[in-house]
């Protein structure tokens, strides 16, 4: 299943050209089941504020959430979806249907690398240094990149927040990221705290887990620190995770 629409119409490879041939834009992932989303609105507020700072206004979410409906139809339940803000002067509203993803099955084996995405609280269009690093981690058979600064500091992975267990309970890692829609919806659910954490001290830590629009899996390790999965933990947030309504697109 492949749907694109642009601005309520399906999509031409005319309209589609600026999106191919430029790279200026931004967007929001998420996962639609019986026509729901969790933190719909905290989407639609992601997509008004990277809006602002790209093209100086806002984005009405009512308008969003009328395309993301209309894409959706009558046929679509369960979906992913990727709703797209793309061209340097006069912006036009993507939204990608495709099939619905769920979390990998097995825990995530990472590789640090010395990188940091450029405007790193923007999800903007332009990801091509977080996938180089995940596909060169994939050749050298891991599963992800996790992004650090240069003296160690842990960012992101290529494409998910990373928070960690500790005696105290989740422990998110704090640096210039961004904020994913489900970090955020976790953190207004669970007990947490944020902090600086290094590489040097990922030994400090019980274990750890990545977080992005298709859910919640646990890290096996990071370059050499092997984690032992900690179910018990890891259960605590998936069960915050899944406690959270969805709410109606429309």
């Amino acid at each position: 299943m492949l749907r694109l629409e642009i601005d309520g119409r399906t999509a031409t490879a005319e309209q589609l050209a600026p999106a191919a041939l430029g790279n200026y834009g931004h967007f929001t992932a998420m996962q639609v089941r019986d026509r729901r989303v969790r933190g719909l609105d905290r989407h639609l507020r992601r997509l008004d504020a990277a809006h602002r700072e790209l093209y100086g206004a806002g984005l009405d979410g009512t308008r969003v959430r009328e395309l993301l409906s209309h894409a959706l139809a009558d046929d679509v339940r369960d979906a992913s979806v990727r709703i797209v803000v793309f061209g340097p002067e006069e912006p036009a509203v993507l939204v990608a249907v495709r099939e619905p993803h769920t979390p990998p099955a097995t825990p995530q084996r990472l590789v640090s690398v010395d990188y940091q995405r450029p405007l790193p609280h923007v999800k903007h269009l332009g990801g091509f240094g977080q996938s180089l690093h995940r596909n060169r981690a994939q050749a050298a058979g891991y599963d992800d990149a996790l992004l650090t600064t240069r003296d160690g500091v842990v960012v992101e992975s290529s494409i998910a927040n990373i928070g960690f267990f500790d005696d105290t309970g989740v422990v998110w890692a704090d640096a210039d990221w961004l904020h994913g829609i489900t970090m955020q919806v976790l953190e207004s659910v669970l007990p947490g705290r944020r902090a600086v954490v290094r590489l040097a001290d990922l030994r400090d830590y019980r274990g750890a887990f990545l977080t992005n629009s298709i859910g919640v899996v646990p890290v096996a390790g990071v370059d050499d620190v092997e984690f032992e999965v900690d179910d018990e933990a890891v259960a605590r947030v998936h069960a915050a995770y899944d406690a959270v309504p969805w709410d109606l697109v429309e």
